[in-house]
């Protein structure tokens, strides 16, 4: 359930759940139900528009309640999305998402916040493939509009006063001016790296930690409260490794900020510069150091990419209100490739990719085999010519890190064998290091590939050492070059 959900007990969890697992399996006939529903609603126009709205909005509501209550444990969101889910509300989701699943999906496909929840938006996509168009739509579901929060849905049908759907924009893509948009256009096998920022508001912490990447990347990806834990903020650092003579790509998540702020943060992001933007949903509240702040998830990634990409490509803010100058930017999304199933995946991708994504970081790779099918789906529907793929590596200090890694990070996976080599090393940590040599090789191997994403958490030391060894620069100097100017912040903050 939901954390904002009434506490039901355990009895009335599984009977709710029970009945939107049966919906979903019978989402083919639900929809010709709701077809029916929407005729006959639309038939009663005239007699509705006699009685008038006023009066039939508290009997509306409350058989309304009832109906979608028992059928799909309805939140009266006012901004019904059923139809277009799969039959599936999307309101159930604990992040809040309307366009999922999100990075976080178990592989038995439970829920990462709740492990006794099934994932509402993979029922959502099993749903889906048993209703008319036998898929979910490419354009993502618009946000929820809260201020219809509790009122109903049929009413507006009623009466001829049913909401615009929103229109998927045909504007062309603006370029962003990105160093980074020109390396993936040229086809440029591109190396990344995750940058983590600092528990500090002194500038140097940021610094100080550049060195293992000057001369050995195109860019650093600032994390954004990576683990719903707080830093210095992405926006922040992003500013700092500018000044650095780097090339940023900030993290924006639809975890702490709602639509607002978000669009704000977006256009001075591009007002000073920055870029490149990765658009994420972001890690749930309860993961992290701060598990009674309020998850916000006002937007989620797929929606994030189609407002950012309206503000730049259509010069308005997701309310319709014109922009006096659309910011440049180059938009990117997270995919994994480890993810089970694999048709779903590989939706997700082209969703997003619709939505307005341009690049894709993926989380970590770690079996060849697995990444190597993924990329056959990807070039077969030739998802890589719409989108620059930047495969997820990093090393492995240990078995016991490996482990780790595989119970507390959905979605990843590393072979038994992978797992048995850093068991039986000599030294785990060279061992992990040699590993992740060997598949950024395989990567490169791998038709359609753009390039790598270096995750190399409190192991950045390593990281010249695997750049080298692995020859992926191909004797070409990186955009973060070696020669890179050292900002004077001496006396900050």
């Amino acid at each position: 359930m939901r954390a904002n959900a009434v506490p039901y007990g355990i009895a009335e969890v599984d009977a709710m759940q029970a009945v939107r697992h049966w919906v979903v399996r019978h989402a083919g006939l639900v929809e010709r139900a709701y077809g029916a529903l929407y005729a006959v609603l639309r038939a009663m126009g005239p007699l509705a528009r006699a009685i008038g709205p006023t009066h039939l909005r508290k009997p509306v509501t409350g058989v309304e309640r009832a109906v979608k209550g028992f059928l799909f444990d309805c939140r009266m969101c006012g901004s019904c999305a059923l139809s277009a889910n799969g039959m599936a509300c999307p309101m159930n989701c604990p992040k809040q998402l309307r366009n999922g699943p999100c990075g976080g999906i178990r592989h038995d496909g439970t829920c990462e916040v709740d492990p006794a929840l099934r994932c509402v938006h993979l029922e959502a996509w099993r749903g889906a493939a048993r209703m008319r168009a036998g898929q979910l739509a490419l354009a993502p579901t618009p946000p929820p509009r809260h201020e219809r929060a509790g009122n109903s849905t049929w009413l507006p049908l009623m009466v001829g006063d049913e909401p615009d759907a929103a229109a998927e924009s045909d504007v062309p893509v603006r370029p962003s001016g990105s160093r980074l948009e020109a390396l993936f256009a040229s086809g440029t096998f591109v190396v990344t790296a995750e940058f983590s920022p600092p528990d500090s508001a002194d500038p140097a912490d940021v610094f100080i930690r550049l060195d293992p990447f000057r001369g050995n990347v195109d860019a650093l990806n600032v994390t954004d409260g990576s683990g719903a834990n707080c830093h210095m903020s992405s926006l922040g650092v992003a500013v700092l490794l500018a000044q650095a003579g780097c090339e940023p790509v900030m993290q924006v998540t639809c975890r702490d900020r709602n639509r607002i702020a978000i669009q704000g943060d977006l256009l001075g992001a591009a007002a000073i510069g920055i870029r490149n933007v990765l658009c994420l949903t972001g890690d749930h509240v309860g993961k992290g150091d701060h598990p009674g702040a309020r998850h916000v998830g006002d937007l989620d990634s797929h929606t994030l990419l189609a407002t950012a990409r309206q503000m730049r490509d259509a010069g308005r803010f997701l309310s319709g209100r014109k922009l006096s100058a659309a910011p440049r930017l180059l938009l990117g999304a997270a995919a994994n490739p480890s993810a089970l199933p694999l048709d779903v995946e590989i939706g997700r991708l082209r969703r997003k990719i619709a939505a307005g994504a341009q690049f894709v970081q993926t989380q970590y790779c770690f079996d060849l085999e697995r990444l190597d099918e993924y990329m056959r789906r990807v070039r077969a529907e030739g998802l890589h010519q719409r989108a620059a793929l930047v495969i997820g590596v990093g090393p492995i200090a240990s078995a016991k890190t490996a482990r780790w890694l595989q119970e507390n990070i959905p979605g990843v996976h590393i072979p038994a064998a992978m797992v048995a080599r850093l068991e039986q090393a000599r030294d785990p940590r060279e061992e992990g290091r040699r590993i992740c040599i060997e598949l950024i090789r395989g990567i490169r191997a791998i038709p359609g590939i753009a390039g790598i994403h270096v995750m190399a958490y409190r192991m950045e030391h390593l990281l010249p050492s695997i750049i080298a060894d692995s020859d992926v620069l191909a004797g070409r100097t990186p955009l973060f070059s070696a020669t890179s100017p050292i900002p004077d912040h001496r006396g900050q903050p």
